[in-house]
């Protein structure tokens, strides 16, 4: 549903940091699916682990709160906005993530009341569930004319 270029004019981040790489499906402000192919080429591998890669958990999460600030900052509202993490809770890791897994993020809108609100967060790798939680967040204006939130 949307490709790179689309991802890039919604988020503000930039290789390294960019850890989406397609949305499969969104209904903008309730629910997304999103795509990350995970490379043997990710500059973290380098060091997490030698011999033994594994993408790290924080990462995991970064990846999902991505996916999250997609299907947040698609609604029309939201647009000039940045999306925050303003908190996580009931994460649970099942299973390691290694180069060459398609992880698939479902996110799913649970609260939102004004600026703040909480989604629901699930990975899959090949049909098993990898990850789980919520992520609290908080949406600030983007401050255009120096590049950061207000």
């Amino acid at each position: 549903m949307l490709k790179s270029e689309q991802i890039l004019a919604i988020l503000p981040h930039r290789f390294p940091m960019l850890l989406v790489d397609r949305i499969l499906e969104m209904d903008p402000g309730k629910r997304v699916v999103g795509l990350k192919n995970v490379s043997i080429n990710e500059p973290f591998f380098v060091g997490h682990w030698p011999g033994q890669p594994v993408m790290p958990g924080v990462l995991i999460i970064e990846c999902m709160a991505q996916v999250a600030a997609i299907m947040m900052l698609s609604v029309p509202d939201h647009e000039s906005q940045l999306a925050y993490i303003a908190g996580i809770d009931k994460v649970r890791f099942r299973k390691p993530v290694v180069p060459g897994d398609a992880l698939i993020i479902e996110v799913i809108m649970l609260k939102k009341r004004g600026a703040m609100g909480v989604v629901g967060l699930k990975a899959h790798v090949d049909g098993d569930l990898i990850v789980e939680g919520e992520i609290m967040f908080a949406l600030k204006d983007r401050d255009t004319s120096a590049g950061e939130a207000k």
